[in-house]
């Protein structure tokens, strides 16, 4: 007796009685009850001689969603035997011959030269997965069975899955990323550009594996969108970006805090920022009194120069004045705090500048020296003035090709390159300092 049609007693009883048949005549379930369905539909007997064989196994078919799914059996001698379909898991009959038996609209059935049977079923779900039979009414019943694996591609649930988020800097964070497939998808986390992951231990990887990723003590350095990345095999791979938002009270960063001017110099002074959410900058003076923000050629020009969380504070301030000179704070705040830097504006007088005459082409001897000073992008100061030899001593110094260059100093011998000009303003204050004395 064959197993799957154990379950089908009702179905056969229905039948007969829909053809007026007793259901003492239906009461056997397996061979004879099937037997006689197939003698009512095509009005055959059992008893031939001839033995129907199955040619080759039922091939296993793998097909994705929304495709369709054929399952072939090949049948040699069948004669007047009759070939069902089968579904195993639910002992449902779907095709007898070239007929249909079930109600679901997507299952047909083919054959060629009585010999090859083909199963169909179309828009394949993921709930037609199984295993299905091919059955010819022989006594007793032969049949083989195929399975059916259906593969569906990933789908990253929004609802279980992390959305963006917003943390403060020092807590621990956990982003979760969860997704269905026909194999269960593999799940990949990845930051965008490329950029690398820093792992609790300190190293650095491409990416990190698992539905969750961890960040102990999240600083900073974590902030950015990451992908979450779901591939099984079967396109298409899908992904989710997570934006991990980080905040944190401002920072400041002072490259010079003692600056030196000369009157009548523009010099920029400069602090780096850095805050999210981003921070309220602005400069002030000694007393607290707030730099006024003028028009570009005024006298003070703040500028700011964004970059993410990160900012660069400059204070322009055109045609220094002896009003000036002093204390310049660059103040950053936010929600979470507020900080500060200190910059000192000091004056250069003109006789340190007199002692500090730099190897340059402008101060060569026999060369054409221009009345005045310079002053260039770096806030470096070149004189240029007292070029008549009456007023004050030169001093001859071969320089590196052989050039003989002029060196100023009222009785002070030194000379200064630009790279180490505030230290020959220093060296120059104390010999000018020893020098009154003496």
């Amino acid at each position: 007796m064959s197993l799957p049609y154990m379950g089908l007693q009702a179905k056969q009883y229905q039948y007969c009685e829909e053809r007026g048949k007793a259901k003492s005549r239906c009461s056997n379930v397996g061979v004879y009850v099937i037997g006689h369905v197939l003698q009512e539909l095509v009005g055959q007997h059992f008893g031939t001689k001839i033995d129907p064989t199955f040619n080759a196994p039922i091939a296993n078919v793998t097909v994705a969603v929304g495709r369709e799914a054929i399952l072939t059996c090949i049948v040699t001698d069948l004669g007047s035997y009759k070939v069902a379909w089968l579904r195993v898991d639910t002992q449902t009959i779907l095709t007898i011959q070239n007929h249909v038996i079930t109600k679901n609209h997507r299952v047909g059935v083919t054959f060629t030269e009585n010999k090859t049977w083909q199963l169909r079923i179309k828009d394949i779900r993921e709930s037609d997965k199984g295993w299905y039979m091919c059955q010819i009414n022989t006594d007793p019943m032969k049949s083989q069975m195929g399975y059916l694996e259906v593969v569906v591609s990933p789908d990253i649930l929004d609802y279980p899955t992390s959305t963006d988020m917003v943390v403060r800097e020092g807590t621990n964070v956990t982003l979760r990323c969860v997704a269905t497939g026909s194999p269960a998808p593999h799940i990949l986390w990845r930051r965008e550009n490329g950029e690398t992951i820093t792992l609790p231990n300190g190293v650095e990887v491409a990416s990190v594996e698992g539905s969750t990723f961890t960040i102990p003590r999240v600083n900073r350095g974590h902030m950015g969108p990451y992908f979450c990345i779901a591939s099984n095999g079967v396109p298409p791979t899908v992904s989710k970006r997570v934006m991990l938002i980080v905040h944190f009270p401002p920072m400041i960063s002072v490259p010079n805090q003692l600056v030196g001017a000369v009157e009548g110099q523009r010099i920029v002074l400069e602090c780096y920022s850095e805050a999210y959410p981003k921070s309220i900058n602005y400069w002030t003076r000694d007393k607290g009194d707030i730099v006024p923000i003028v028009s570009q050629g005024g006298k003070f020009e703040p500028k700011l120069v964004d970059d993410k969380n990160k900012v660069i504070m400059r204070l322009v301030i055109n045609h220094v004045s002896s009003a000036d000179f002093g204390s310049y704070k660059c103040i950053a705040k936010n929600s979470l705090g507020d900080t500060d830097g200190t910059i000192k504006l000091y004056k250069i007088p003109h006789t340190t500048l007199n002692s500090l005459d730099p190897f340059s082409e402008l101060h060569k001897k026999g060369k054409s020296r221009k009345e005045g000073n310079y002053f260039d992008s770096n806030n470096d100061i070149v004189d240029d003035d007292l070029v008549n030899t009456n007023k004050r001593k030169d001093l001859m110094i071969d320089g590196p090709d052989g050039d003989d260059y002029v060196n100023s100093a009222s009785n002070v011998n030194f000379g200064c390159s630009l790279a180490v000009i505030y230290s020959c303003m220093l060296y120059s204050i104390i010999s000018i300092q020893l020098r009154n004395v003496l």
